[in-house]
């Protein structure tokens, strides 16, 4: 398995965000990204999680919630990836999967995109 810090798995996944284009981010709301070593145990191959509710299925209820989350997860990204060029592609690639959940993109479409 290649190692990196926890530290190195974040900023690679702040960078990954960095590069979304600003005109995505400035329409992306009330979510947050966090970063964690292991997903649950019953899908320990998951790289990321949206959970929430997109901003396709939002209405006028949708007041006072929670943020979304998005959740990267480190373990099964470095036991994938055999460089750490390979960390910074799979990150981006699940960075910018996650976020398109959020803006109410399905796997299908996502994967007929390359984003699977």
């Amino acid at each position: 398995m290649l190692e990196m810090t926890r530290e190195a798995f974040e900023e690679l996944v702040a960078e990954a965000l960095d590069r979304i284009p600003p005109e995505l981010t400035r329409l992306m709301d009330n979510v947050a990204v966090f970063v964690e070593d292991e997903p649950p145990s019953d899908d320990p191959e998951l790289l990321g999680l949206y959970e929430g509710t997109p901003l396709t299925d939002r209405g006028e209820w949708y007041a006072g919630v929670l943020p979304d989350r998005i959740t990267i997860y480190r373990g099964p990204t470095l036991r994938m990836c055999e460089t750490r060029e390979d960390v910074v592609v799979e990150t981006e690639v699940t960075v910018v999967h996650e976020i398109a959940h959020h803006f109410g993109i399905d796997d299908a479409r996502l994967h007929a995109l390359g984003y699977g």
